[in-house]
């Protein structure tokens, strides 16, 4: 289906700002719950970071993480729903979608969502001036080569120069999708080697290496930093007309905001969910 073709939906636009990494992601489960019981239409979420965090996949190992480094550089520490790599989520703006699984634009496996899905992506940055595409993963490449999620990129994800720019997770559950993914906006995009257990100072070094000759941020890409709210205003516009949607903008409910404090004491600062593996 062509965005041409999806019917016009409306879903809720909700920016959040800035939480810590168990907030973020129980707001995200939140928003997949209330969706799940009706409760909630579809929704397209910003948000932003504080403190740094570093984010791993639910099913990467804890020991691949640093902790004793995160908590020495103030860098909080949170297992996302989602798979993927570890992610060091700073001077960046994330972007989360939740939908039903019969609503088009998520229809299909995990792949086909995430090229459905990056074609709202990809409208958003090329309105900032960036030339992007969407990267085709090898067949047969080694996506699990590093505890790093900006290692390389997977089939659809989006790339700048060939480097990957916005990497993506999705989770399915309760016939709910939800997808999220994190933009780099300015600074280092090797940071996160620091935060990695390697078996040396040197492998460090070629993991930085491999980041940079690998990933990519939208300073790198334009030569110059664009505030976070321009870049949001950009993918509110991209998303509108790729996939054909009325965003309009809302608030977490009563209900969601409950399921957030429950979600992020009971599950995201719990050490039997982060170190669960």
């Amino acid at each position: 289906m062509s965005p041409q073709e999806y019917p016009l939906a409306t879903w809720r636009l909700l920016n959040t700002g800035s939480a810590d990494g168990a907030t973020n992601m129980a707001i995200d489960e939140a928003i997949l719950t209330a969706v799940a019981e009706g409760k909630s239409r579809p929704t397209l979420r910003f948000f932003a970071w504080q403190p740094p965090c570093l984010s791993i996949g639910y099913n990467q190992a804890t020991e691949e993480i640093d902790i004793i480094r995160c908590q020495q550089g103030g860098v909080d520490f949170v297992r996302r729903p989602t798979g993927g790599r570890a992610i060091l989520h700073t001077d960046e703006l994330t972007y989360s979608i939740v939908a039903p699984q019969s609503e088009p634009r998520v229809a299909g496996g995990v792949v086909e969502s995430y090229r459905r899905l990056s074609a709202g992506l990809v409208r958003g940055l090329r309105l900032l001036g960036v030339d992007v595409a969407q990267a085709e993963a090898e067949h047969g490449q080694d996506l699990d080569a590093s505890a790093a999620c900006f290692d390389a990129p997977s089939a659809y994800e989006v790339t700048a120069g060939g480097k990957k720019l916005v990497g993506s997770a999705q989770v399915r559950r309760k016939g709910v999708v939800l997808q999220h993914g994190s933009l780099p906006l300015q600074g280092d995009i090797t940071r996160i080697g620091h935060y990695l257990v390697v078996p040396s100072e040197g492998r460090r070094e070629a993991l930085r290496q491999e980041l940079r000759a690998r990933a990519t941020s939208l300073e790198l890409v334009l030569g110059r930093v664009v505030p976070l709210d321009q870049v949001a205003e950009a993918l509110v516009k991209g998303f509108s007309e790729a996939l054909t949607l009325r965003l309009e903008p809302g608030e977490l409910s009563q209900y969601e905001l409950a399921l957030v404090q429950r979600f992020r004491r009971e599950k995201y600062t719990a050490e039997t969910w982060n170190f669960r593996l």
